[in-house]
This record gives structure tokens, sequence and C-alpha cells, in this order.
């Protein structure tokens, strides 16, 4: 580690960010953060207890009332000096999630740019927030209908986009005007903690915004969701995890936003350009490592181009430079634990025993940090795991199809609809795919779809709700009818 590198992790406060102050775990326990590419401990960050996760509520509900009577110019102002902040420590909070999720720099730096992009635009939705007024059919009344903010509400957020997850809930839930307790995640919670220093700069008021880093995280988050006075409940994760968590916000008849598995397609069609097919898929796919929700799982590749396709994709991904996010050039970096190491191994094994060919990569790398080969697996035979389950990792599965319907089929053959992507020239065909393929989300010869001013949400077990776009700021507004009798 060198001494800039240092320099940025003293900088970062590491206890837990409650009612306006920074305090340490009522258990006076930290948990350890490391760097998955040289296992390093880089921090020791306290460690919320279940007390101290009633205590962030308490915090966020007690100035609930005045943050929602806040005027809708204030919080605009406060989320668009945040932006300008994070604007300017933007080479800091790259390399910061560079150190504790591994991605390499340019890709972290893309994704300050992307996250930030919610705090700039949901500056510009806080202010219009609006409703409307007419008369009843009957002519004896008006209808006034207006939007209020949900209440309370608790983020858990996932590790593989420190800041993005962070800035996309936060910021719709600032601008309807509503307070917040975040649980970032266990292995990546510094760049949330060095994102509410950046809140404080920007004058938000205390208690709006509360920060429980915590390794148990359901022990903390149970008697929050259990609270009467939480109102909205937001989740990004796996499909297992947030069944459990829509269960719990039942008996609170929670308002929920769930963004969870995927397992997204990538269709090339005999009429594709293969030139933007291949470096879409090499955006879909190797992006984030492989990390992603909205990571291309399963290539699904007409018959007729899928030997070209494979070896100008093999090409690419043998040429790729593998190493520590922050050195120069590196396009792969670690995965975030040995966990991920080891489903990709054995997802890439079980493909290979059904038939398939490993064409590139399938090894996990030696050394001190968590380390999987870019790979390409040609061949993939119906009934692979790594067909059905989501890979979030660099491994690049190809089968084959004969005809549009069995594309549509294969690419629908799945519990979750989060994203698709597909590349044909066909104007036809692709407002036919639109119309067809099952997802929340589709790339139509576009290889990363992402974008705040857009609906992110998929369909089927890939969760409910959206964020972002002008759909993102709703999630955390209510609204409510009234009724004006003609005198």
């Amino acid at each position: 580690m060198n001494e800039r590198e240092k320099a940025l992790l003293a900088e970062v406060e590491t206890r837990l960010f409650i009612g306006g102050e920074w305090a340490d775990s009522s258990s006076g326990r930290t948990f350890e953060v490391r760097d998955p590419a040289t296992n390093e401990v880089i921090a020791h960050v306290a460690d919320a207890t279940a007390e101290d996760g009633v205590n962030a509520l308490d915090a966020a509900v007690a100035v609930q009332e005045e943050w929602a009577a806040t005027p809708p110019r204030v919080r605009s102002d406060i989320l668009r000096r945040v932006f300008d902040l994070v604007r300017e420590r933007a080479d800091d909070v790259a390399l910061l999630m560079t150190l504790e999720m591994g991605k390499p720099l340019a890709e972290a730096k893309g994704e300050v740019a992307y996250g930030n992009e919610f705090n700039r635009w949901f500056s510009e939705e806080a202010v219009r927030i609006s409703g409307r007024y007419g008369s009843n059919p009957e002519g004896t009344g008006r209808i006034i209908v207006s939007q209020r903010p949900v209440g309370p509400s608790l983020f858990i957020t996932p590790w593989n986009f420190p800041l993005a997850m962070a800035t996309r809930k936060i910021a719709p839930a600032l601008a309807a005007g509503c307070t917040v307790v975040i649980k970032p995640a266990e292995l990546t919670p510094l760049t949330t903690l060095f994102f509410t220093q950046l809140l404080v700069e920007a004058g938000l008021p205390k208690g709006v915004v509360n920060v429980v880093p915590t390794s148990a995280a359901a022990s903390l988050s149970a008697p929050i969701i259990a609270d009467p006075r939480l109102r909205k409940l937001s989740f990004t994760g796996s499909t297992e995890v947030g069944r459990k968590l829509i269960a719990q916000a039942a008996d609170g008849v929670l308002r929920v936003s769930m963004e969870l598995g995927g397992n997204a397609p990538f269709v090339v069609f005999e009429d594709a350009d293969l030139d933007k097919a291949v470096a879409g898929a090499l955006q879909a796919k190797f992006r984030n490592i492989g990390q992603a929700c909205t990571a291309a799982n399963r290539f699904i590749v007409h018959e007729s181009v899928a030997e070209e396709f494979a070896s100008r994709i093999t090409e690419r991904v043998r040429a790729m430079k593998i190493g520590r996010g922050t050195e120069e050039g590196v396009e792969i970096g670690p995965l975030i634990d040995a966990d991920a190491v080891a489903k990709a191994a054995e997802l890439v094994a079980d493909a290979a025993e059904r038939g398939a060919v490993v064409v590139a990569g399938g090894e996990v790398l030696e050394g001190p940090g968590t380390f999987y080969q870019p790979t390409v697996v040609t061949g993939v035979r119906p009934g692979s795991a790594i067909l059905r389950e989501e890979i979030f990792g660099p491994v690049l599965a190809i089968a084959t199809f004969q005809t549009e319907d069995d594309a549509v089929r294969l690419a629908n053959d799945t519990e979750y609809g989060l994203v698709s992507y597909v590349y044909t020239e066909d104007l036809q065909r692709g407002h036919r795919m639109i119309e067809r393929l099952e997802t929340g989300m589709m790339g139509l010869n576009a290889g990363v779809i992402s974008n705040a001013a857009a609906p992110f949400g998929g369909v089927k077990q890939s969760g409910v709700g959206r964020e972002g776009g002008a759909e993102g700021i709703h999630e955390y507004l209510s609204t409510k009818y009234t009724l004006v009798p003609n005198v």
C-alpha cells in the first residue's frame, strides 16, 4: 500500500453515524475490511449491534417531520452540493472503491460518474414533485391529489457498486423528504461512510441519514423492519435474501423496493453486426469483473455466427490484463472473496463435465488475492448450472440457437427477469424482442444500459420497484386524495 492510499484510508471515518454524530458500536467491537487483491486488512469499522440499529431509526424518526417540511429547493440544493463535492473528490472516491472492492481504477472512476449522477438527477426531481387539482365528474367538489414522503426508510446495499448503490437509494429518498437508515455491505462499507462525510459537508441536517455498518446484518435489520415506525425498505442483493426481507416487511405492510438476482440473456442474431456484438459482450460480461446483477450471464448466439463470435471474443479475453485494480492497464481485478472464486470454478467445471469446451481461462490464480482468469466456455449444454445460476464472475458462456422462437424461449427460460441484451440489425425484430423478452430492462445493440435518468429494475424474481428516472422518486412518495365539496 502506497502513501496516498494510506492517507486516504486515514481520512475515512470508520465509526457509526447516528443522529449526526460519529460513535463507536455499543458493543465496542469492530470488523475488518480487506483489499481483495492482496488480502491485506485496510480498515477496522465499527460493528453495529441491534441496539445501534434501533438508535439509528430513533434518530431518523425524530427528524422525519422536520425534513419532510423542508422546502424542496433546500433539499435540492443539498443534493446538488454533494454532487459537486463528489465530483471534486472523484479520484479519491474511485481509489477508495478500488481498495475495498477490487475493481480496476478506470471502472471505479466510471462508477463515480454514474453513481454521482443520482445526486444531480434527484436534486432536479426534488422540486418537481407535484399533484393535481380539478373538478370531480359530478361537479359537486374539487379533487386534490398530493404527494407526501413515505417516511423513515431502511436501505440494505450490496458490495459490488459501493457508491452507486448508496446514491441510487439515498438521493431519491432525500429528494422526496424521507429520512434514512442505511446498512452498507460488510465487505465494502468505506465508500458509504466517506460519502456520508460529504453529505455532512454539504449541509445535511442531523439525523436525516444514519449509517450502521455491521457484520451481523440479519440481527441488525430484523428489529428495524419490525418497528412500526419504519415505512419503507429497499434492498439490493440476492433473491434468496430478498424473499426473507419481503416476508419480514409483510407484517408491517411496508413499502418495498427489491432489486434482486439476474440471469441476463445476451442474444446475438445471425444479422447482428459482430463488431458491435463483441464490443457489447465484453462490456456486458466483464464490467466490474462480471460482478454485476446486469452482467450478461447466458450468451445465446445463432449457430451460423457462433464460431466467429466465440473466436473474436476469445482473442480479446486472452489478452486481458489481470491484477490489482490500481495497476496501469488492468482490466480484470480480483473477485470479492474466495467464495466467489470457488463458485466461478464450480460452474465452469460443471459445464465442462456436461460437454462444453473451455477455450480461454478457466483457472484460479495463485497468490494472496482472490483472482479467477477471464474465461470463455463454448458449446454449453442444456441443464448446465451455468445457464441457471447467476455467475457473478468473469465467465462468458456460449450456447447456440436456430430460430427466433428458440432464442426467445431460451432467453425467457429462467425465473429471473432483470435485463436482456439483443444484437440485431433488423429493426422489426428488435421491436419484437422488446415485446417478447420477459425483463424489466433491455439493451438493443447496447452492452451497458444503466443511467440515472432511466428506471432500473426487473420483473419475475428479479424484484419489484424501480430506481432512477422519474419513477425512482415515486418509490418514496405516497399519494393522498382530498375532496373539497363545493359550497
